[in-house]
């Protein structure tokens, strides 16, 4: 070979090691290669072993309620005390006693109000005997009088005479005048020693039936204090009042006249029926929470219910004959978002630096959302919706029918 030959030669040589590619791109590229394999099989893994959990879109009625919890008491409960201090001296009723109107239920001891009484008779009497001497003293004094008078026109006595009969004839009928008022202030005071001794018998003002009794023979009451209560009274246990506690959440929707339902502890599984009959303004808080008491009307004609015991209600605020209806789940249900990975580049770069994904906040609409299972894939579908109770939601309008299938949930990673 010659010097010019071999020169080629060389020159050909080292062209070819400076295009030679190094070791270490090629392990990268095969990384990366194996490892975009290794991602789409395993998305794609992933998104086979999704299972969607479905209900169908039914249609039925639906009832809506609130519930609340409060006692029974009677319609009208009265406690009776005394007006009068005394010293009990008899009990004539006890506890579950029925009584009439005006029937005594105690009585105190009247000694003293007896012997008062007959001081105010004596006193009427001495006051009515007064009248009659006041009387007859007027009659004398009319008719001294009128013979001064006379004499006096004839100019037989002297006219003082006359002026000193005239004056006793005025007297006389003060004293009349006089003797009269303590005649009707004795009769009053009288009439006031009458109602205290009637007041000594403590009667009933409504028929009803004893509920509680705090008096016994012996027990002294005194009424300038603070009246203790004898007796409750129930007027009529055949006609009771639910009084229930109605968060401020719920008061909204209750009205006058929505029927309810009511259970009480002692008999369980037996349902009793009421009607709301008012609803107070007035709030009522209790530990933070703002509540309204709803009075319901109950008919007890078998007597089973008994003040104070503690119930549940169940009002009835909204009822739907023929409602399309979906699972609350079914609202409440938003399939995970899934990481979309586009190429910011072509190549390496696409692949190495990747967009991230959508937020999911800003790509939700506006409004309720269902997703439907059509064909095995989830369509978000926008619905109206309605009254709802604990379990399902009225669907008012929307892309919905009875029978189609709307997910609730899912397992596996979509």
């Amino acid at each position: 070979m010659t010097d010019k030959s071999q020169e080629i030669a060389d020159t050909l040589a080292k062209a070819r090691t400076r295009r030679r590619i190094p070791i270490w791109l090629w392990l990268a590229v095969i990384v990366l290669v194996l490892g975009g394999g290794w991602a789409y099989w395993s998305m794609s893994s992933k998104n086979a072993a999704v299972t969607y959990t479905t209900e169908p879109v039914s249609r039925a009625a639906m009832t809506v309620v609130v519930t609340a919890t409060g006692t029974v008491q009677p319609t009208n409960q009265v406690e009776i005390s005394s007006e009068l201090s005394g010293t009990l001296a008899s009990v004539e009723v006890d506890f579950n006693d029925t009584v009439k109107m005006g029937q005594v239920l105690a009585r105190l001891d009247t000694t003293k109000l007896t012997a008062q009484m007959t001081n105010a008779q004596a006193a009427l009497s001495a006051a009515t005997a007064n009248v009659a001497q006041a009387e007859a003293t007027l009659s004398e004094a009319e008719e001294n009088f009128a013979t001064a008078q006379q004499l006096d026109k004839r100019g037989v006595s002297t006219h003082s005479s006359y002026i000193t009969a005239k004056a006793v004839n005025a007297r006389a009928k003060a004293a009349l005048a006089a003797a009269m008022a303590e005649v009707t202030l004795a009769a009053a005071n009288l009439d006031v020693q009458r109602a205290d001794l009637a007041k000594a018998e403590i009667r009933s003002p409504i028929n009803g039936v004893v509920l509680d009794r705090d008096a016994d023979v012996g027990n002294i009451v005194a009424s300038a204090l603070s009246a203790p209560v004898l007796f409750v009274l129930a007027e009529d246990l055949t006609k009771m009042e639910l009084q229930v506690d109605v968060d401020e959440a719920d008061i909204g929707r209750v009205q006058v006249a929505n029927p309810a339902t009511f259970t009480v502890e002692a008999y369980p599984g037996r349902v009793f029926d009421a009607t709301i009959t008012s609803l107070r303004y007035a709030p009522e808080t209790t530990d933070g929470v703002v509540t309204y008491k709803a009075v319901l009307s109950v008919d007890n004609a078998d007597l089973a219910l008994r003040p104070g015991m503690t119930a549940t209600a169940s009002i009835i605020v909204s009822h739907v004959e023929d409602a399309l209806q979906v699972p609350n789940a079914a609202l409440r249900y938003v399939p995970p978002q899934t990481t979309t990975t586009t190429s910011s580049g072509s190549g390496l770069l696409g692949l190495i630096m990747p967009k991230r994904p959508a937020d999911a906040a800003g790509d939700a609409a506006a409004g309720h959302h269902l997703y439907v299972l059509r064909d095995g894939v989830p369509a978000a579908v926008e619905v109206e919706t309605g009254d709802s109770d604990s379990k399902h939601t009225v669907i008012l309008s929307g892309d919905v029918a009875e029978g189609d299938a709307v997910i609730t949930d899912q397992s596996g990673t979509d």
